[in-house]
């Protein structure tokens, strides 16, 4: 059984088929990592709430969503120990029942300083953002288990290509970013960077599809048990940016009323 190919890089290895056992005890199944996945999830929020509640309690109410500078330190902190956490899960995958859980503590903190700043700029921008990242994931989830949406070896193809393409757009941005340029279908409220945001929504959202297929094959496959917190580890990388791509085409749509 191949299970080698994802566009989420964190599935992006042959990682389960290296890590089958031969043994009926101590294997993965679907249902660890759904347990696992809503510890992560769980962490994520309590991390947030911290970073939430010291943003608004430092903000400047003169200059809505501005970052105050107490709470930009958790915020980068975070996004970096999680790059950080991340990195070693994918290469040390039998790491993942003690990175995994961190991994989701510094994305709730970097998370929790930038659906604030966001609300801050738009009240009640986040929980419609958070409402419709969960409505997408149900709705993802039952077109998948229904066999509605099939990860064929086409489907995968297709996505795979959009992940990349847009993970090399992000990157040019970056770049050019600090040269001082920008990309300007990218940023803004016009209809073009809101096309954009929304070809990005939905390839993410279609990345969930992937990701499911990859932890059932991973259970069908005897991987250890330890995979279930990789699994889930993968699966939350998806929510994440899911959910931050919702916030940015949100904000836009926002910012033209």
């Amino acid at each position: 059984m191949d299970i080698t190919k994802s566009s989420n890089p964190v599935f992006g290895k042959d990682i389960f088929n290296r890590s089958v056992t031969g043994t009926d005890e101590g294997v993965m199944t679907i249902n660890g990592t759904i347990n696992k996945t809503g510890i992560m999830l769980l962490i994520v929020i309590f991390a947030a709430t911290f970073t939430w509640r010291k943003f608004f309690g430092a903000i400047d109410p003169a200059i809505p969503g501005a970052m105050p500078e107490g709470v930009m330190g958790w915020m980068l902190g975070g996004a970096i120990g999680g790059f950080i956490l991340a990195l070693v899960t994918v290469f040390r995958p039998r790491s993942a029942a003690m990175t995994a859980p961190i991994y989701a503590v510094c994305e709730g903190l970097f998370l929790g300083a930038i659906s604030a700043m966001f609300e801050g700029r738009f009240p009640g921008l986040v929980m419609r953002a958070v409402s419709l990242t969960f409505g997408v994931f149900v709705i993802m989830l039952l077109l998948y288990r229904s066999g509605t949406i099939r990860a064929t070896e086409k489907f995968r193809t297709v996505i795979i290509a959009a992940t990349g393409g847009i993970a090399l757009v992000y990157l040019v941005s970056f770049i050019a970013g600090m040269f001082g340029a920008n990309l300007g279908f990218m940023q803004g409220n016009s209809m073009v960077s809101i096309g954009f945001s929304l070809v990005v929504v939905v390839v993410a959202a279609l990345n969930l599809i992937l990701d499911f297929d990859m932890i059932t094959r991973g259970a069908d496959a005897r991987a250890p048990q330890y995979m279930e917190w990789y699994g889930a580890f993968g699966l939350m990388v998806t929510l994440i940016w899911l959910y931050l791509e919702m916030l940015r085409l949100l904000s836009k749509l926002s910012s033209r009323n």
